[in-house]
């Protein structure tokens, strides 16, 4: 008798829910509600702020991405170095390419031209770290800080408010010693060190995109108002 009554009490729950919906649900019949469309203009700036986002994610996370194939390439002499060099070379006048909108062909080229040194700099650190010539390695290192800082700068000035001068010196700073981290490990062959060292380069290198969109977001607020078809910031696909 108990199991009885449970199960009409069940059944009674079931059709009160099934009766509710079919109140709720509207009539085929019925007059559709018209809404007056959201306003273009927000879609608009969300929409060129995401493809704004995702560029910049992008052109920074191939900037580690082919830095740790180089460094995969040059210390295991493999046949593709070539192209793996121009790719990771190619990527710093993606990541110029990107502010050009906003700043200039002047500050556009500087860009890519300390991002440029950045690499080769890095290509000599690797090959006095595999060399063990410390004197050279200390030498190329100190290279490797100087223009870290003058990328630092560059971006301080270009943006004062949004990017501070020693924020950025130590952003970019920061950034070298995880990728020396990356070097080491993989020179000694531990690979799990290897590993974690790149999940780290990533994590920041992903911090270093974020500040860098919110800033220029921020500072030319206007320049996201307009249809992204009318501003170069989409991805590049290099073949």
């Amino acid at each position: 008798m108990r199991n009885l009554t449970v199960l009409r009490l069940v059944l009674i729950g079931l059709v009160s829910l099934a009766s509710l919906s079919l109140v709720l649900m509207p009539s085929a019949a019925a007059e559709p509600v018209h809404q007056s469309p959201p306003s273009a203009a927000p879609t608009t700036n969300l929409q060129s702020r995401i493809v704004f986002r995702n560029a910049m994610g992008k052109y920074w996370e191939d900037h580690i991405t082919w830095t740790r194939l180089y460094i995969i390439s040059a210390l295991s002499d493999s046949p593709d170095l070539p192209d793996t060099t121009q790719r990771l070379l190619q990527n710093q006048v993606d990541i110029g390419n990107a502010i050009r909108p906003f700043y200039g062909d002047a500050a556009a080229d500087q860009l890519t031209a300390l991002l440029r040194t950045h690499i080769l700099i890095a290509a000599d650190v690797l090959a006095s770290a595999r060399a063990n010539d410390s004197a050279s390695l200390s030498a190329n290192m100190l290279r490797w800080q100087a223009n870290a800082d003058d990328i630092g700068d560059f971006l301080a000035t270009a943006n004062p408010s949004q990017w501070p001068a020693a924020e950025m010196r130590a952003m970019m700073r920061q950034h070298l010693d995880l990728t020396t981290d990356e070097v080491v490990a993989r020179l000694h062959q531990d690979w799990p060190a290897d590993i974690a060292a790149y999940d780290r380069v990533h994590l920041h290198i992903l911090m270093l995109a974020d500040q860098l969109t919110n800033g220029i977001e921020a500072q030319f607020p206007s320049a996201f108002d307009a249809p992204t078809d009318g501003v170069s910031l989409h991805s590049e696909v290099h073949p």
